[in-house]
């Protein structure tokens, strides 16, 4: 798990069969200093998160994958949180 902060939404008119109808975001990873780290990820969001809210993401692909329903998605970073 990772605390982030959403920069962006990201749109697109052709994608993986798996994100078809998901939210998907652009954020920063953000370091202990709440600080940005290396170079922004793109995140499926369930919950409602939008651009300067802060959010806990996690980068397990598995559990994506089951909630997608779809074993061979690409897709690996979920918000999991969004931080008061």
């Amino acid at each position: 798990m990772q605390l982030a902060r959403i920069t962006g939404r990201a749109t697109s008119t052709v994608k993986h069969e798996s994100f078809h109808g998901q939210k998907l975001l652009i954020a920063d990873i953000l370091n202990n200093k709440n600080q940005p780290v290396g170079d922004p990820v793109l995140i499926l969001d369930y919950l409602g998160a939008g651009r300067g809210d802060t959010v806990i993401i996690s980068s397990d692909g598995l559990g994506l994958r089951q909630v997608l329903h779809d074993k061979h998605s690409p897709a690996r970073w979920w918000t999991i949180g969004i931080v008061d």
